[in-house]
């Protein structure tokens, strides 16, 4: 019984809704047109959690993404997402989030407030206000 939960537990999305993950997010991980701001961000937390440092940059803003890869430490594990808020707008929207993670045996929240921009009918991360308890 333990087995069967635990792989149910590995096919729901990791962004916390009730779907599978190539139900939810991992549509967007395939096609990279996540439909909003909010589904933009979701899907990125579910990428940080998957290894998807591709899909990050692919969805970053080129005015602000990294030359390099997306730092996605194997000592990080997620453990999940809480939305807080969520501004939306026709060009620009904000996502305000908590994200909750072990790092080397130590718990830790990761809070944001992110800012996304839609360009050419597709919606990209520009940057965010971070806290880290």
């Amino acid at each position: 019984m333990a087995k069967a939960k635990r792989q149910k537990e590995s096919l729901q999305c990791p962004c916390g809704s009730a779907l599978e993950y190539e139900s939810c997010c991992g549509r967007w991980h395939d096609s990279l047109a996540a439909p909003d701001a909010l589904a933009l961000m979701k899907s990125r937390y579910s990428a940080f959690v998957k290894k998807r440092g591709d899909y990050l940059l692919a969805t970053w803003h080129p005015s602000t993404c990294p030359k390099d890869e997306v730092l996605m430490p194997d000592s990080i594990k997620w453990l999940g997402l809480t939305v807080v808020s969520f501004q939306d707008g026709e060009r620009e929207a904000w996502v305000t989030f908590k994200a909750k993670g072990k790092d080397n045996g130590r718990f830790f929240t990761m809070s944001e407030k992110s800012r996304f921009v839609k360009e050419n009918g597709r919606w990209y991360y520009i940057d965010g206000e971070v806290d880290i308890d």
